[in-house]
C-alpha cells in the first residue's frame, strides 16, 4: 500500500515562481480570480505575496454544475467579480484539476458576467481523469490517484497550505 504526500507550501511556490510572467503578458495586466474555495485562498494569498493592489475576483461552481439536483448549493462562497470582465485577461486559480467538470461550470458563471478576452487556468495539481476538454495553462504537479480517493487543499490558521487525501487507496 503507497500513500500520496503533496507538500502544498512547496506547490504554492511554484505558482508563485510562475506568476510574475503569467502577470506580464498581454496589453493590460490580468485579474486573478478564485474558484470557491481553496482557488480563492490561492488568490488571495497570491495577491499579497505579490503585492498585487487590484482585488481578486471569487467564482462559485454551484448554479452551472451538472450534478446540481444532486449537490444542491454549495456554502463555499458565491460569485464575486469587482471588476468588468468584458475585455479582461483573467487567471482563474483553482486547487486540484481533477474531471474539468467544475472548471466547466465556473467558466460558465463567468460568461454569465461579461465575455473576458482571455481566460488561463493555473492549479496546484492536475491529477488527471479528465471528463472533458480542458486542460491547465500551469499545473504545479501532476498525480495521478484512483477514483475512490479525493484530494482536498487546506488552509491552516496561519494560512499556509496542505493537502489531504481522502477515501480508499488500493
Amino acid at each position: 500500500m503507497s500513500s500520496l504526500t503533496l507538500d502544498a507550501e512547496a506547490l504554492y511556490r511554484e505558482v508563485l515562481r510562475a506568476m510574475p510572467q503569467m502577470l506580464a503578458t498581454g496589453e493590460q495586466k490580468p485579474r486573478l480570480v478564485g474558484v470557491a474555495s481553496g482557488g480563492v485562498w490561492l488568490a488571495e494569498r497570491l495577491r499579497a505575496d505579490l503585492g498585487l493592489t487590484e482585488e481578486a475576483g471569487t467564482l462559485s461552481s454551484a448554479m452551472h454544475r451538472d450534478d446540481f439536483a444532486q449537490r444542491g448549493l454549495s456554502s463555499s462562497g458565491q460569485t464575486v467579480l469587482p471588476f468588468d470582465v468584458n475585455g479582461a485577461d483573467l487567471i482563474v486559480l483553482d486547487d486540484v484539476l481533477y474531471t474539468g467538470r467544475t472548471i466547466r461550470a465556473v467558466l460558465n458563471e463567468l460568461f454569465d458576467y461579461g465575455r473576458p478576452a482571455s481566460v488561463k487556468l493555473v492549479v496546484l495539481v492536475d491529477r488527471g481523469g479528465r471528463e472533458l476538454p480542458i486542460q491547465a495553462d500551469f499545473a504545479a504537479a501532476r498525480v495521478a490517484l484512483p477514483a475512490s480517493q479525493s484530494l482536498a487543499l487546506a488552509r491552516g490558521d496561519d494560512g499556509h497550505f496542505s493537502f489531504q487525501v481522502q477515501g480508499a487507496t488500493p
